[in-house]
């Protein structure tokens, strides 16, 4: 549980900069952008990667705090086709991203909450609730933050079938495919 709780510590405090030093993030930014991103993927990563092995160590002897009903994860799932769409999204801007400010927040959130749907114990409540917690809070603050650009094409009209389409295959990439052998859980198996 150290593991995982040291993971969430790390990626959450770097990916909480601009909830809570904005300036500090701005200064280093500016002083060498290349550096900062540099220094802020590996942070991520090192936080990621605790924070997958910890859950995984943990998930094996977490106790058990609810057992949801079996229909719930027929919600979860639906709950997840958007929450690739929305991760692709600011990449391709689209009416989408008019629309849902901010989509690549609602999709953790979805993604957050469908996993607390489904999953009851303890190593779940922690690792899925601090991701939900995190998104809730971040969306907060970047409702009082100045946008900053993504790296993305150009808007166009096609942008949003790139953005659904590509979202859609993702979903049954990972359900059908991905999610066992990298998660260990296979969601439709």
């Amino acid at each position: 549980m150290i593991e995982l709780i040291a993971g969430l510590v790390i990626f959450f405090s770097i990916h909480s900069i601009s909830i809570f030093a904005m300036p500090f993030r701005n200064s280093m930014a500016e002083k060498n952008q290349i550096l900062w991103k540099a220094f802020y993927s590996l942070l991520s990563l090192v936080g990621l990667v605790l924070l997958i092995r910890g859950y995984g160590e943990y998930r094996l002897s977490a106790p058990i705090l609810y057992m949801p009903p079996m229909w719930l994860k027929h919600i979860a799932a639906l709950l997840l086709v958007p929450f690739f769409i929305f991760m692709l999204a600011p990449y391709f801007p689209s009416a989408i991203n008019k629309k849902i400010k901010h989509p690549q927040l609602i999709g953790v959130k979805l993604w957050a909450t469908a996993h607390l749907l489904v999953n009851g114990s303890s190593a779940d409540l922690i690792l899925f609730g601090a991701f939900l917690f995190w998104a809730v809070t971040d969306r907060i603050s970047v409702k009082r933050r100045p946008v900053r650009d993504v790296p993305h094409i150009p808007e166009n009209k096609g942008n949003i079938f790139i953005a659904v389409i590509g979202g859609l295959l993702l979903y049954v990439v990972f359900a059908m495919w991905l999610h066992g052998p990298l998660i260990g859980v296979r969601p439709f198996g």
